[in-house]
């Protein structure tokens, strides 16, 4: 696969180029394109006639990283997203979709850059704004867990926790990092949060936001927040599998809409 350098990290990637319209694929905090697609949100999957860039964030799947939580904040990754689009891409607005952590880093990279973009899909967005607060305890408190109890405590734990219903049947699956850099992202998802309101107000391309229910760490209230911001936006939601299987049909729909 090819790589692609960055102060203190190296990205892989990969680009399945059928022509057409230009798409990047994010995905969620401690996952990797490979793990996304195991979790039933690889939307990039049979998305044909496109050239299709998937790659694994700094510290997550087949990339390198360092012990330093500022480098997962969403607006750092942000910047490693419009570098390797740069590298990719020159010069081309894209499409932009992930789920989670890849939401947030894509509200940061259109926040510094609007031009980037010719549309966004942006999939179960994390806790923001004033829930984030909670959930950042949450963080700190698993990278604790890692750092204090092992890999096979904090595993245990997760699998654990209840599951949004429209997840029920997909396989339990286990972080895709290095489990020495597993504290380390936790605490920088501590220290990060989606831009202000007002500038995600700004977003100007068409833009669909995708939920599913019963998720704390993923709640409906975020995904409303921003599609509420998001003038002409679309908000939709998913209660079962069947839901969430729709979705990639949606996402090759809203790329043609936006080419």
């Amino acid at each position: 696969m090819p790589r692609f350098a960055l102060p203190g990290a190296e990205l892989d990637w990969e680009l399945s180029d059928e022509g057409g319209a230009p798409v990047v694929q994010l995905h969620g905090l401690t996952s990797s394109r490979y793990r996304d697609r195991l979790l039933g949100v690889d939307l990039g999957l049979g998305l044909s006639g496109t050239r299709l860039l998937r790659y694994d964030a700094r510290g997550h799947g087949r990339s390198t990283g360092r012990a330093v939580p500022e480098d997962y904040r969403w607006d750092p990754l942000a910047h490693d997203l419009l570098a390797l689009l740069d590298h990719v891409f020159p010069g081309e607005a894209v499409h932009g979709v992930g789920p989670s952590m890849g939401c947030g880093t894509l509200l940061h990279a259109i926040a510094l850059d609007p031009g980037r973009f010719r549309g966004l899909t942006l999939v179960v967005p994390a806790t923001a704004w004033e829930t984030r607060a909670a959930r950042a305890a949450e963080y700190r408190a698993s990278a604790d867990v890692v750092e204090q109890q092992g890999f096979e405590t904090f595993a245990a734990l997760g699998a654990l926790a209840p599951r949004p219903p429209a997840t029920v049947g997909t396989p339990i699956t286990q972080p895709d990092v290095p489990e020495e850099l597993l504290p380390t992202l936790f605490r920088g998802a501590a220290l990060t949060d989606l831009p202000p309101r007002e500038v995600v107000a700004r977003v100007a391309v068409p833009t669909t936001v995708m939920a599913w229910v019963d998720d704390p760490a993923h709640p409906v209230s975020s995904a409303e927040a921003i599609a509420g911001l998001v003038q002409g936006s679309r908000l939709v939601l998913a209660r079962t599998p069947q839901d969430v299987a729709q979705w990639p049909a949606m996402l090759h729909e809203q790329v043609l809409e936006t080419r």
